[in-house]
């Protein structure tokens, strides 16, 4: 395993620990309107983490299609019209689930 892998890793498991253990020892006697407060905080949280995975994948996503396409034509550069519409397609498409993610991040927003 890389040490970057294994460094965020760690990272985001102590996140996680520190997150449930200030659920575990919180006041069983909250107001409301902190209850409401700290479901707003976690729901915010939600909806910036979606929206940056999501980010990131559809970065990833779009990478891979247009590396694979200017592969195919430096191999081959009479089928460059043959590659660029199917491409371009799969861009838009890859492209749409990081505006339905963006969406879903909106919404929740407003839930707050």
């Amino acid at each position: 395993m890389k040490k970057s892998t294994k460094n965020l890793l760690i990272f985001s498991t102590s996140l996680i620990i520190l997150g449930i253990a200030s659920i575990a020892f919180a006041d069983s006697e909250l107001s409301e309107a902190a209850a409401k407060q700290i479901k707003g905080g976690w729901i915010a949280i939600a909806a910036g983490l979606g929206l940056g995975l999501a980010a990131f994948g559809g970065a990833l996503g779009q990478a891979k299609a247009a590396a694979a396409a200017l592969e195919g034509i430096a191999r081959n550069p009479s089928a460059a019209d043959k590659l660029f519409t199917p491409m371009i397609l799969g861009l838009a498409l890859i492209e749409s689930l990081v505006i339905y993610a963006l969406i879903i991040a909106i919404l929740l927003q407003g839930k707050i």
